[in-house]
């Protein structure tokens, strides 16, 4: 690793235990279930959490999962040398119903899909904890999203439990900005593989993402971290409460 590859880590690796520690991520013995794509989200989020057991005073185990969508553009062998070269336990899992061209595609099909073979996984494997890479970006955009096109205020949380406490998804990334995990994948040369997703380009996440990008290009470089910190603020005697 060179010395910006190595400054990058471990400035992105004291953010996400800031994270860990403030949400209680992750507890003494967790098994944790890493999903990754193949995107720079998850593969950075793999190096860092492997990196972390090498300090932190708790141990956990990481297993990588990648879920196999049946998409063209994704070489899942690649992955698999890629688990392999980390030397990290890992399981590529399909999904029941891979998409074709025939079939309708939308986000919340794939979403829907892959958490379903995620959560039979962690049955099967006594995982406790399913770990994502969804970073500050998606967290601020899915509040947008949420306020724009379904009035309501709320968001993905960085620790959330499910099934009644049986697991528990947590977001390692969440004070990570985007174009952080894209400097750090490119000086770790990880072999990312860029989405070719067809709603990709059209979708109101990526309408979301240009009025924040506007906004703090034009006016307020802090406006990503405003908006994610407004989500601990809130004044609940200024709110519409009947």
């Amino acid at each position: 690793m060179t010395d910006g590859a190595a400054h990058a880590s471990h400035f992105l690796t004291k953010k996400v235990g800031k994270a860990i520690w403030d949400y209680k991520m992750l507890s003494e013995g967790d098994r944790v279930l890493l999903a990754v794509s193949g995107g720079k989200d998850s593969l950075s989020l793999l190096r860092i959490m492997k990196e972390r057991l090498k300090f932190v005073p708790i141990d956990y185990e990481i297993v990588a999962c990648h879920v196999d969508m049946g998409f063209d553009w994704v070489d899942t062998e690649a992955l698999k040398s890629h688990f392999e070269r980390e030397g990290v336990r890992y399981v590529v899992a399909k999904v029941d119903k891979e998409w074709t061209e025939k079939k309708p595609f939308t986000c919340f099909w794939c979403s829907w899909e892959r958490r379903k073979v995620l959560f039979n996984l962690m049955g099967e494997m006594g995982c406790t904890k399913l770990a994502l890479g969804h970073h500050m970006d998606d967290i601020i955009e899915t509040m947008l999203l949420n306020l724009l096109f379904n009035g309501e205020i709320g968001t993905m949380k960085p620790c959330q439990e499910m099934f009644k406490g049986r697991f528990t998804i947590v977001r390692p990334l969440a004070y990570v900005q985007e174009k952080e995990l894209k400097k750090l994948a490119a000086k770790l040369d990880l072999p990312v593989i860029k989405s070719q997703c067809v709603n990709g380009e059209r979708s109101k996440r990526r309408l979301v993402k240009g009025m924040i990008a506007e906004v703090e290009h034009n006016h307020n470089r802090n406006v990503k971290k405003n908006i994610f910190r407004s989500l601990t603020r809130v004044r609940e005697e200024y709110l519409l409460t009947p």
